[in-house]
């Protein structure tokens, strides 16, 4: 995802780069977070932990093309087998109350199902069991790899970060150090998903 913005006491605060400022007045003030997504249709956003609402600025064309990749490998895998996938438009919330959409996720069938029709219809209270996050151009990897940690303390037990332009993937288990790879050809999903295999080849080559 690209660079982002904060909304600190009805204000953006933004991070880098400043051509990218949005006046205060593009966006309409609400009592939540749920109100503010639907007085603002047009923003993609996401809330942190302290409850500071997130704008989330679109990716490039590359960007998209390499997300839309990752999404129809998963998505392929998950109808031979079992699960949902989900895209990089979705939002769930976490335990430590934050409301984060991955570039790709993953949850079990079994933890799907628990939820109410209506809390699957929401913005879901539940972590993931794997995500993807895939780094863009304006991507900080100190950010992305933060948000990586939080996705692991909340839950996720099969975290990937691909970095496009380093050629490197960072792997994030519970209780483990994160690994790093060079260029890999591909990825497993180990036994979170059984047998499910990412090919990295389309993603290196854009």
């Amino acid at each position: 995802m690209n660079k982002k913005m904060r909304n600190t006491s009805n204000q953006l605060v933004h991070e880098e780069p400043e051509s990218y400022w949005i006046p205060p007045t593009t966006f309409r003030v609400a009592e939540s977070f749920e109100e503010f997504v639907a007085l603002n249709p047009d923003l993609s956003v996401e809330q942190n932990p302290n409850g500071q609402i997130v704008i989330v600025s679109p990716v490039g064309s590359e960007g998209s093309n390499r997300e839309i990749e990752i999404s129809f490998q998963l998505q392929k895998w998950t109808r031979t087998n079992h699960g949902k996938a989900f895209s990089a438009s979705v939002l769930f919330t976490f335990p430590d109350g934050s409301k984060r959409g991955p570039d790709a996720s993953w949850i079990a069938t079994e933890r799907w199902e628990a939820l109410s029709k209506e809390d699957r219809e929401a913005f879901a209270p539940i972590c993931p069991d794997f995500v993807i996050e895939l780094r863009s151009r304006s991507d900080r990897m100190k950010d992305l790899n933060q948000k990586m940690i939080d996705y692991r303390a909340n839950g996720v037990r099969l975290g990937w970060l691909i970095d496009p332009y380093e050629r490197q993937v960072y792997i994030y288990r519970p209780n483990r150090e994160i690994e790093v790879l060079a260029e890999p050809a591909s990825l497993s999903g180990e036994d979170v998903l059984p047998d499910f295999v990412l090919d990295l080849l389309p993603i290196w080559a854009t």
